[in-house]
């Protein structure tokens, strides 16, 4: 959080709503919004929250793939590349 600027109530995000989202997709920086002095909702830009979205996606494909590596579910690659060239030999005949 950069500034106070990014901490809203909700009372002020509802009567200045155009102008709150305006800031977000202005500064690209969220809006934190409490209720009762505690945060209950983070406003952010369509771009920013497609990125998290696709970070988040990247993070579980390692996640998986490192979970795979300690439970031993590998394949060498000389054997995963010998079996792409058979299966992609069938499928062009």
């Amino acid at each position: 959080m950069n500034s106070k600027e990014d901490i809203r109530p909700i009372s002020y995000v509802k009567a200045k709503a155009a102008e709150i989202l305006d800031q977000v997709n202005e500064t690209g920086r969220p809006v934190y919004v409490t209720q009762n002095g505690e945060a209950r909702a983070v406003l952010l830009d369509p771009d920013s929250y497609e990125k998290m979205k696709k970070a988040l996606g990247l993070l579980k494909l390692l996640a998986q793939g490192e979970r795979d590596i300690t439970e031993g579910k590998v394949t060498p690659q000389k054997d995963f590349f010998t079996g792409m060239d058979r299966h992609l030999e069938i499928e062009n005949d």
